[in-house]
């Protein structure tokens, strides 16, 4: 019998259930998911309220990702930056379904944000996805003077399947001595496949994101069915053995969200190794609950967000 967890949702967020379709993800039903979430129109920059580029990053692989920066028309000289990397259960989501709340994000901070389109599972299985990542980090520092910011003041952040992407891509940094990151900032973030084989505690994944999703979600991405032996981490941020020399990290998760176990325990082995953590658990918050900004959780998840973001940058 199936336990409904209504009754534990917090009663401002439950109006959420009704805007979010209920669909489950899988093969049958991506095609159809995609062209929905692609007949809004992204936002022209006029009406984001800052300055909005697109640029095109040429791989060595020969394809192309997209890149959108958004900067306010006052931001100041050497600002920080943030890399957004968009959710989607790896397998929907652009930069430009982001742009609203990555305008946002830039003037609140009064910094530069640059949202990376990376390629979407299942047509692109790891390590496309993060590799383009990547690209788009090496970009976004090799371009610090032309865009006046502070290369040393560069965080990476993602919700989601992108805030599983970010926390790889801390690691991918690390390992390759590559860019430096100051901090990285993980939106109930999805990082470990071996959810999809462990069974969900009674009130977790009931709400928006399914184990049945995650389960698709993980296959498309590994191109193996999830929960294999010998996934990469950089697929799969918590099948990283060494967590040590990583930056700094917020992580924020609602209570009833299928990744909160994933996620504390994360957090807890970032913390042994050293790393500088703050976590955030929202009671009564499903998968994706902060689309509900009227909510006061919601509300305060964005205030303390912003607050990490300006610990991290040293400007609030």
């Amino acid at each position: 019998m199936k336990v409904s967890t209504l009754d534990l949702v917090d009663p401002e967020l439950l109006p959420g259930l009704e805007m979010l379709p209920a669909f489950t993800f899988n093969a049958e039903t991506l095609g159809q998911i995609r062209q929905m979430m692609g007949l809004r129109p992204a936002p022209q920059a006029e009406e984001l309220g800052c300055v909005m580029e697109r640029h095109q990053l040429p791989s060595p692989e020969g394809h192309e990702v997209l890149v959108v920066v958004y900067r306010p028309h006052d931001m100041p000289a050497q600002a920080p930056a943030i890399l957004h990397i968009h959710g989607g259960g790896y397998v929907i989501g652009s930069a430009d379904t982001m742009s609203l709340a990555s305008a946002a994000l830039a003037l609140e901070l009064n910094c530069l944000v640059a949202s990376v389109d990376y390629r979407l599972a299942p047509d692109t299985v790891h390590p496309g996805p993060v590799e383009d990542c990547y690209l788009a980090l090496q970009w976004l520092h090799a371009q610090a003077d032309a865009f006046s910011i502070d290369a040393a003041r560069i965080a990476i952040t993602g919700e989601s399947a992108g805030g599983g992407l970010a926390a790889a891509l801390a690691l991918l940094a690390r390992d390759r001595d590559g860019p430096a990151i100051c901090h990285q900032h993980l939106i109930y973030p999805m990082i470990d496949d071996r959810t999809c084989r462990e069974s969900a505690g009674p009130n977790t994944g009931h709400h928006v994101w399914t184990p049945e999703s995650n389960v698709f979600g993980w296959t498309s991405l590994l191109g193996v069915p999830a929960g294999s032996a010998g996934v990469s981490p950089y697929a799969a941020a918590s099948r990283a053995e060494d967590l040590s020399g990583l930056p700094p990290a917020f992580i924020a998760v609602g209570a009833l969200d299928l990744f909160m176990e994933e996620d504390i325990d994360y957090t807890r082995r970032l913390t042994r190794a050293g790393v500088p953590v703050e976590l955030h658990v929202y009671p009564g918050a499903y998968h994706g609950f902060d689309m509900v900004s009227d909510a006061a959780i919601s509300r305060q998840a964005r205030m303390n967000s912003l607050a990490a973001f300006g610990r991290a940058f040293n400007c609030r």
